[in-house]
């Protein structure tokens, strides 16, 4: 296999007006061709100027990514395409809500694991909990996979949200 065959996940950071058919163009990409969004999450970051920036999560080989940044640069209303990925240092975040249904020993060890991840109980039940999670992908991951061993689980994610580090703010929107 060569590198370029590798497989690699990216969060691309999109700036777009905040007006209607705007996601339905960048998911219509993505569905179009055949890639896949493992996560997207899409906000108004700019009142003014009505600009909200999409995070999408996807995987694929160099070739596959540099096609998909090309494809939205080219979309209209897009200000600007970013590949946190490629930058020097980037911060990535999730929140999860993660209901767990169990009873006797697997109650007090799901909470000395919500302990450990620092996972806030947001309700508790006589044979349930309720937990908000956040940090990376990894680690939302990591917490679901253990509180599925220890009972029914029922989770509702958010979906990544990521920015660059440093003192690098993307002004292209203005």
């Amino acid at each position: 296999m060569k590198m370029t065959d590798v497989v690699e996940r990216h969060i691309i950071s999109v700036l777009v007006d905040n007006e209607p058919g705007v996601l339905a163009r960048v998911i219509g990409l993505f569905s179009g061709r055949g890639y896949n969004i493992e996560s997207l999450t899409v906000s108004e970051v700019d009142v003014e100027f009505s600009i909200s920036r999409i995070s999408i999560v996807t995987s694929g080989t160099p070739m596959i990514i540099e096609q998909i940044k090309a494809q939205l640069s080219r979309l209209v209303p897009i200000h600007d395409v970013c590949d946190l990925t490629e930058t020097t240092a980037f911060i990535e975040r999730e929140l999860a809500l993660v209901k767990i249904i169990n009873k006797g020993d697997e109650r007090i060890e799901a909470l000395r694991i919500a302990d450990t991840f620092r996972a806030r109980t947001l309700d508790s039940t006589l044979d349930s909990f309720v937990f908000e999670v956040t940090g990376n992908s990894s680690k939302v991951g990591a917490f679901i996979d253990l509180m599925r061993s220890l009972g029914e689980v029922e989770i509702a994610r958010t979906g990544v949200s990521a920015i660059s580090r440093g003192n690098l703010v993307d002004l292209s929107a203005r």
